[in-house]
């Protein structure tokens, strides 16, 4: 077949809508329909010569993963042994291993777009990163929902005129099928744990979860991510967010939480906060002001570099102490002398 250099007119115009309708599918809220579910998952284990198994739908993957290790003590407690063989590998390697071999080389770099940022990098990570603090983290999952990003891509291959293989595509529409119904699934001999949607998940203006008054993601049990601007953060820090103090935010390891959370807190606050001296501010608002703070939450004296991003945030960053211009500090970010640094070439 003829490789597909780019996309037509009608194609690119065509290509956000596609995106956006199985966007709605993760994120909208819809309810497991049982019936569809059973029928596709049966079809899944019938692709590896496995019986129908127990279907078990629970409200979200905190209770699937709770439920299964439940189940696996009790089991190996019981018999000695561990439960059932699970067939995430069968599964997994039966079902799209094909698709990958036929469409990646073809398709992939035109069609990738929001949906694997937002199904995937933010979806799934934040949720793997949650759970994995939680300790109940059990990885023998399959991505369900999650895994809408690579088909729609796969069906707009269909659209635009690729012609699968007959097993290829029956596969395509047994993942589809479960995909559009839940969430992570767990697929085991006998039993398969599946976890609904999220009844709600909000997202900012560039397409990052994010909420300011209260969870970004919910689930009807009440399981919750809260996240701001694409960082998962603290649930206290949205839900309370007067409780947040500068001093606490300034000895937050993780450099990026540590950001939300002057955010959160609001930068003019947070200088005025700390007592922040103005040091040196540059005509340009994307090179930014130059602060000087002293305080014994930061062991002395420290300096940040406020700035204005081009996605419409202002936000500040510490910068070594030896900083002494906003330029300098600002060049110093991208790891360049004062002198060669452009900033109309770094936006």
């Amino acid at each position: 077949m003829k490789k597909i250099e780019k996309l037509t007119p009608e194609q690119e115009a065509y290509l956000p809508v596609f995106r956006q309708k199985y966007l709605d599918i993760a994120t909208k809220g819809a309810r497991v329909d049982r019936g569809k579910l059973e029928a596709a998952i049966t079809d899944a284990y019938a692709v590896i010569g496995k019986k129908k198994p127990l279907v078990v739908i629970l409200d979200s993957p905190a209770a699937c993963m709770m439920a299964l290790g439940f189940l696996k003590k009790f089991a190996a407690g019981e018999t000695g042994s561990s439960l059932w063989g699970q067939l995430w590998d069968q599964l997994r390697g039966q079902l799209r291993g094909q698709l990958w071999g036929q469409l990646w080389d073809q398709l992939w770099d035109q069609l990738r777009d929001q949906l694997w940022d937002q199904l995937w990098d933010q979806l799934w990570d934040q949720l793997w990163d949650q759970l994995w603090d939680q300790n109940v983290y059990d990885s023998n999952y399959l991505w369900g929902s999650q895994d809408l990003y690579w088909i729609a891509w796969a069906r707009f291959a269909e659209h635009i005129g690729v012609k699968l293989k007959k097993e290829t595509a029956e596969h395509l529409d047994i993942m589809e099928r479960i995909s559009t119904q839940c969430e992570w699934w767990w697929p085991y001999e006998g039993i398969c744990v599946v976890s609904q949607r999220p009844t709600d998940v909000k997202f900012d203006d560039q397409r990052r979860l994010h909420s300011e008054a209260g969870p970004s993601v919910t689930y009807a049990d009440g399981y919750s991510l809260y996240a701001w601007h694409g960082t998962r953060v603290p649930e206290e820090w949205i839900k309370n967010p007067g409780s947040l103090k500068a001093e606490d935010a300034l000895k937050w390891e993780n450099a990026e939480q540590r950001r939300a959370a002057f955010e959160i807190i609001g930068w003019e606050k947070f200088l005025k906060m700390m007592g922040a001296k103005l040091l040196d501010k540059d005509d340009d608002p994307t090179v930014g002001e130059l602060y000087e703070v002293t305080h014994d939450a930061i062991g002395g004296t420290s300096k940040f570099l406020r700035m204005y991003c081009p996605t419409g945030r202002w936000f500040a960053e510490p910068v070594p102490p030896e900083m002494k211009t906003a330029l300098e500090a600002n060049a110093w970010g991208w790891d360049l002398p004062k002198e060669m640094y452009k900033p109309e070439l770094q936006f």
